[in-house]
């Protein structure tokens, strides 16, 4: 299983920028899905997740400017990221729990993404 993190860029504080999480793979089904961020010189935190069924959970510091959502057809998740500001300049990661098979072998594990980075700077 593979989880591939894209969107990232610079962007003007006050804008707004989308990131996608593709998880591809030996997959039978993603379960909860969140992205985390790492800003330089800081702790990996946990900014937002989203169940299965759609249910959604933000840290206090994006609540409100940021949304994530999911397309489970494609096994893709999204975080709309909107207001941008400077402190919010870091790079995210995703991650999903997953359901997955290879081989002989079936378990459920968290897999994560590379990493895409966000620069809010005018």
């Amino acid at each position: 299983v593979q989880l591939q993190a894209s969107g990232g860029g610079l962007v003007q504080p006050g804008g707004s920028l989308r990131l996608s999480c593709a998880a591809s793979g030996g997959i039978f089904s993603v379960n909860l899905m969140a992205w985390y961020r790492q800003a330089p010189g800081q702790q990996r935190e946990l900014i937002a997740t989203i169940t299965s069924d759609g249910s959604t959970d933000y840290a206090d510091v994006v609540k409100a400017r940021f949304t994530i959502s999911r397309d489970n057809a494609k096994n893709t998740a999204y975080l709309q990221m909107n207001s941008l500001k400077p402190e919010d300049t870091a790079v995210y990661y995703c991650s999903a729990n997953v359901d997955w098979y290879g081989g002989d072998s079936v378990g459920r594990r968290d897999f994560w993404g590379q990493g895409t980075e966000v620069t809010v700077s005018s």
